[in-house]
């Protein structure tokens, strides 16, 4: 047994290919947005403010990237449902810097395992998730 482990990311390319393919759902959506592309540790690797989108979704976009590779690939939409019920985890998680709780932000994906996150803000949030995911499966 090693005690080295050996992760795997996303590269730059696929980066570029998943930010491409958001980027034309939100075009497609007639909704400027922002868009972050995260490896493994949550650090961007690209992002893009669409032109007239607003300044406050750079840093959520790049929250809800965040969010999802530091939970493993759990989709920020996943968060709310599963929640709302618990005053106490309600109150508690979303006082938690940085964590998102609302769609937007999901794994990128080589089969099972988590290669990197995308996150998506500007529009409403079933946009931000339809441009998320269209990111999403341009790496599939």
């Amino acid at each position: 047994m090693s005690d080295i482990r050996t992760t795997k990311t996303i590269t730059l390319t696929g980066a570029q290919r998943v930010l491409s393919a958001a980027r034309k759902e939100a075009d497609r959506l007639g909704c400027p947005m922002c868009i972050a592309v995260t490896d493994t540790a949550g650090l961007p690797i690209l992002t893009a403010r669409m032109d007239s989108s607003p300044f406050g979704a750079i840093p959520i976009a790049l929250n809800k990237a965040r969010t999802v590779v530091g939970f493993n690939g759990i989709a920020t939409a996943e968060w709310w449902p599963s929640i709302r019920d618990d005053p106490a985890m309600v109150h508690g998680i979303t006082h938690t810097p940085g964590l998102v709780v609302f769609g937007g932000g999901v794994g990128l994906f080589d089969g099972e395992l988590l290669v990197g996150a995308i996150g998506v803000s500007g529009g409403e949030t079933s946009e931000d998730e339809n441009v998320a995911q269209a990111g999403a499966l341009a790496l599939s």
